[in-house]
């Protein structure tokens, strides 16, 4: 029996490859002819009923001929199948075990090999920089001792010396990049030999996965792709960040703050980003188109205005445009929250879709036709309510929609849940299904990446744009609406809410350079700025300092993501 066991031991460790290994060959060949008229069978008899239902060259009689000689064939694979299933089952087990048993041997035996190959290379690859560099400094002596007599032009000396250092740059070039060469083939093979167990194992399941294997398989890819520089250049803002933060929750009690990392003030943030969310997802999508919005923060006012003015408790304080003030109390409160919810969505709409009109059709920058709209929107609202609040809305309904609900007690401390976010997590999931399962969604990367390309391959560049114009203002007009849950509405609301949203969408990895973002970088970009600020004021840091560090961080955002740019061009 132990002599057995140090035979197999021994031609696991001798083995060259999985190809070789005649007992793991063997067991694929007899897995191989347990389901080549069972598993195999059915799925290829599948695919031709498949191809025959698609296939418009054949007549209605052929495809159903065909189809239901498929069916007949697959009823008896069944009953192979079946037949076979416990000694397929018997037989896998034992051949993935045996292939375990190879694997880890034959890995430890390839990483060695390849590793003792790599401190090979690295030695001969010093030695010949040496013998470059010496050489290098004999031809360079050769050429001064060439023109040593005085009479040759010192230019003539210069640009042969010129030639020579580039002639040397050249061949240690040229090692370096041999020398890389074979390096990435040795750290090739070390990660392909357990590329290829899992793949064998998986062959051996007949197609089927392993959890395990799979988290394994995905650590040692990202091991193998790992670079230092490429891990710092796209998540270097995010570690000084969570730098930031854990300061700030270090900080907060060395200074008699209190806790900052609290579930009551992980509530706040998250209810304060609520909110922000909405003008994050509607401002990401252009962005995204390579423009930006600069109206968000007078969309904000606008729908808020409308807002308080139809749910507000009683009549209104406000004369708007000289008008009598009016009294929207008689009708019912739930026509009443449909008609704020609506006109705040709509005349967001409309003013949305002019300057979306203006980009779309004449090539005018999103900067410019939203700024327009930005300062027609400010004068309008200032106009009509002179810059006076309109007051808070009932507080019924503020309570039903913007209100919270009460947890219980955690540490003698009353826990509530904010209720505005479930419509931001209702809004997040209508973004990303737009943008990730919709041909709208693909086609607003396409022109976001190429507009030009996109156009020649028939998307409508005008419809695409006027319709991230469109998606935009839905999202600000519900952001408006909520927004006036939160505060007094007035037509000073949303003042600097576009940078916040603007800078959330770069922060959260959205290229200024079109087509390349996510919508889960927005949320994790308003987020970080919300809880940035909150984290400031807790600390009891200056307003204007507050602009100061979001000011770093855009610019570090945004000129990290230039080099991203650069480097792929």
């Amino acid at each position: 029996m132990e002599t057995g066991q140090k035979n197999e031991k021994s031609a696991v460790t001798d083995a060259v490859s999985y190809e070789q290994d005649q007992k793991l060959q063997e067991y694929i060949r007899q897995l191989h002819e347990l389901r080549k008229d069972g598993a195999n069978k059915i799925l290829l008899l599948k695919q031709e009923m498949f191809s025959a239902k698609r296939n418009k060259l054949i007549d209605p009689e052929t495809r159903q001929k065909k189809i239901e000689s498929c069916e007949s064939q697959i009823v008896e694979a069944k009953k192979t199948a079946k037949a076979n299933k416990p000694e397929e089952t018997r037989l896998s087990h034992e051949a993935v075990k045996y292939s375990n048993s190879f694997a880890s041997a034959y890995i430890k035996k390839v990483v060695a090999e390849e590793t003792e190959k790599e401190k090979q290379y690295k030695a001969s690859y010093r030695d010949d920089v040496i013998e470059i560099k010496e050489t290098g400094a004999a031809e360079k002596e050769k050429i001064r001792a060439k023109y040593s007599d005085g009479k040759t032009a010192a230019h003539v000396l210069n640009e042969e010396l010129e030639t020579h250092a580039f002639e040397l740059r050249s061949r240690l070039f040229d090692a370096k990049s041999k020398f890389q060469s074979a390096v990435n083939a040795a750290r090739d093979a070390k990660n392909q030999a357990f590329v290829e167990h899992v793949q064998i194992n998986r062959n051996l399941r007949n197609g089927k996965s392993k959890f395990s294997e799979d988290i394994a398989l995905n650590f040692r890819n990202y091991i193998y792709k790992f670079k230092m520089a490429k891990f710092l250049l796209n998540n270097g803002l995010y570690l000084a960040i969570l730098v930031f933060f854990v300061v700030c929750i270090v900080l907060a009690p060395l200074l008699n703050k209190g806790i900052l990392l609290s579930l009551p003030n992980l509530l706040t943030i998250l209810e304060t980003a609520s909110t922000r969310m909405f003008y994050a997802l509607g401002v990401a999508g252009l962005i995204l188109l390579a423009g930006t919005d600069l109206s968000v923060g007078r969309m904000v006012a606008l729908g808020s205005v409308v807002t308080g003015l139809i749910l507000h408790p009683g009549k209104n304080i406000v004369s708007f445009f000289g008008m009598t003030p009016w009294d929207f109390t008689p009708l019912p409160m739930g026509i009443r929250v449909i008609m704020a919810l609506v006109i705040s969505v709509t005349l967001c709409v409309l003013f949305s879709s002019f300057a979306g009109v203006f980009t779309a059709r004449l090539k005018i920058h999103p900067f410019i036709s939203t700024l327009s709209t930005q300062l027609i929107i400010y004068g309008l609202l200032f106009s009509a309510t002179s810059g006076t609040s309109v007051g808070s809305i009932d507080s019924g309904i503020k309570n039903l929609l913007g209100g919270r609900w009460i947890l219980g007690l955690l540490n003698g401390e009353m826990i509530t849940f904010p209720k505005l976010i479930i419509p931001a997590v209702i809004a997040i999931i209508a973004a990303w299904f737009v943008w990730n399962k919709t041909i709208f969604g693909k086609n607003m990367y396409a022109v976001g990446g190429n507009s030009e390309a996109a156009s020649v391959s028939g998307i409508s560049v005008f419809k695409v744009t006027l319709g991230v114009f469109i998606m935009a203002a839905i999202f600000y007009g519900f952001g408006a609406f909520f927004e006036a849950f939160r505060a007094n509405a007035s037509a000073g609301n949303g003042q600097g809410f576009e940078l916040d949203a603007i800078a959330a969408c770069v922060v959260g990895g959205i290229s200024f350079n079109g087509g390349i973002g996510k919508i889960s970088g927005a949320v994790i970009g308003v987020i970080i700025f919300t809880g940035m600020t909150y984290c400031l004021t807790f600390l009891g840091i200056d307003t204007n300092w507050q602009f100061v560090f979001k000011g770093l961080i855009l610019i570090s955002a945004v000129a990290l993501d230039s080099v991203k740019y650069l480097r792929k061009k």
